[in-house]
């Protein structure tokens, strides 16, 4: 999503509550000046791809520890 810096001054906090689901591009002047993204989308979107592939016993200190001894 593209919108003006005048726009996003009249209303920021709509604007970062759309930023947790999309891109916000902010212009002035016609030229791209600022994005507003959600940091953490890319790590909810490998997690959630991860659901179902880890079994629900997964221990994770243990998994780690075996790495570690197999190096």
């Amino acid at each position: 999503m593209s919108i003006t810096s005048t726009e996003l001054k009249m209303n920021l906090s709509k604007y970062l509550v759309l930023s947790e689901q999309e891109d916000i591009f902010i212009t002035k002047n016609g030229r791209v000046i600022a994005k507003i993204s959600n940091p953490y989308r890319d790590r909810v979107e490998d997690i959630k791809t991860l659901f179902g592939i880890i079994p629900s016993d997964a221990d994770c200190e243990k998994e780690l520890e075996e790495r570690r001894n197999n190096i």
